[in-house]
């Protein structure tokens, strides 16, 4: 198999020049023409070496060298500096943020060549699988939580959901908030300012480490380990950085044995792309019937993204104490999907949770609605030791 080759250039001609003449030499080539794209296709396509250049608009060729450097899925690969600087000084530089070759432009195809066959033969070149170690890392059980709109409890069955899991297993349990700017759990639960994932949405993919998805988590009195959203509603753009979801649930899955992720409300762009990531999916519905109608929907939408009906539970939160609202035959018969539980209204058990700043199931573990909740986590507890 052909060694990959990227080159990481903002000059198009010599993107063109150099990947045909090293194409020529049976290479494998990919290119960017920026240091961002760089970095993202260096950890995507994991290249045998880098061709990169130092002066670039966007990000220079030693920052670039610096953040591969950093990251443990890029460490290993060579780079080789290609570039017109060539005062002493540049070079110095470029070896001490950890460049393996530098040569200066303009220089003969020949030598260009010797260099890089000399790069690729003194490197160890490592098995996939040993390159790729996140991916191997053992993956949590991980569990998404989501409603058609505000308002349904998404928040408080995701708490009280991994609060239950904690005190059945006593093992790593994540409490995982995913909506920028709309952050509650960290004023409900004493964490105020979480800047965890605003930090690594604004971020390049390529530094989403495992280490510093850890460093991001919140330690709780209830034991819970918490990861939560900004209270600041402008962060809400940060939605769109879709690629920086995928790598920071894939680094939560691989930190604790459940990750129960507060998703929002709706089918955003970042929630299609996790959705699929989860071991389960739960809807959480209330027995109105415009909201039940909504949340049919969503579940149509759910499963054309090629969910398995089945992994979607449906919980009813019965939050008011009202003869208005619905049974739960009736829910479930409008819906065209079981019920999985159903919550009753429990107002003073959340206000005394609020105020103790821990989840409902924490503080007082013999309520009736506290149970329902303990009830939800001992039947994913059964489906996941039956994985």
């Amino acid at each position: 198999m052909a060694d990959k080759i990227l080159i990481i250039d903002d000059d198009v001609d010599t993107l063109r020049l150099v990947g045909l003449m090293l194409q020529r030499q049976g290479y494998e080539i990919s290119a960017a023409s920026n240091g961002s794209q760089g970095l993202a296709k260096a950890l995507e396509e994991r290249p045998d070496l880098i061709l990169l250049d130092v002066m670039m608009p966007d990000m220079d060729g030693y920052e670039v060298t610096r953040r591969l450097r950093k990251n443990p899925v890029t460490v290993t690969i060579p780079i080789l500096m290609f570039t017109a600087k060539t005062q002493l000084d540049d070079k110095v530089i470029g070896f001490e943020v950890g460049a393996d070759d530098y040569l200066t432009k303009p220089t003969h195809p020949t030598e260009l060549q010797a260099h890089v066959k000399a790069l690729l033969a003194r490197t160890v070149h490592k098995e996939p699988a040993k390159v790729t170690a996140p991916v191997q890392e053992k993956q949590g059980y991980v569990i998404g939580v989501l409603s058609v709109r505000g308002g349904l409890g998404v928040s408080s069955l995701a708490a009280n959901l991994a609060a239950g899991l904690f005190s059945r297993t006593q093992s790593d349990v994540i409490l995982a908030e995913l909506t920028p700017g709309q952050g509650t759990l960290g004023m409900d639960l004493g964490a105020p300012n979480p800047k965890g994932l605003t930090e690594l949405l604004q971020g390049s993919v390529v530094e989403i480490t495992r280490e510093k998805v850890q460093a991001s988590l919140v330690p709780h009195n209830s034991g819970l380990k918490l990861f939560l959203a900004s209270e600041n509603p402008r962060d809400v753009t940060l939605t769109s950085q879709v690629p920086n979801y995928e790598a920071i649930v894939s680094r939560l899955a691989s930190l604790a044995r459940f990750v129960v992720m507060d998703l929002g409300t709706g089918l955003p762009s970042f929630v299609q792309k996790i959705l699929p990531m989860c071991r389960e999916r739960i809807v959480v519905v209330e027995g109105v019937p415009s909201t039940i109608q909504h949340t049919k929907l969503l579940i149509e939408n759910m499963a054309s993204l090629q969910i398995d009906p089945k992994s979607i539970s449906v919980i009813l939160n019965n939050r008011q104490r009202s003869e208005s609202q619905i049974a739960w035959t009736q829910v479930q018969e409008k819906l065209g999907h079981s019920i999985a539980s159903t919550l009753t209204p429990a107002p003073e058990l959340f206000m005394q949770a609020t105020r103790m700043q821990t989840p409902a199931v924490m503080s007082q573990p013999t309520n009736m609605t506290s149970q329902q909740f303990l009830k939800i986590a001992d039947a994913i507890l059964e489906r996941e030791k039956a994985r």
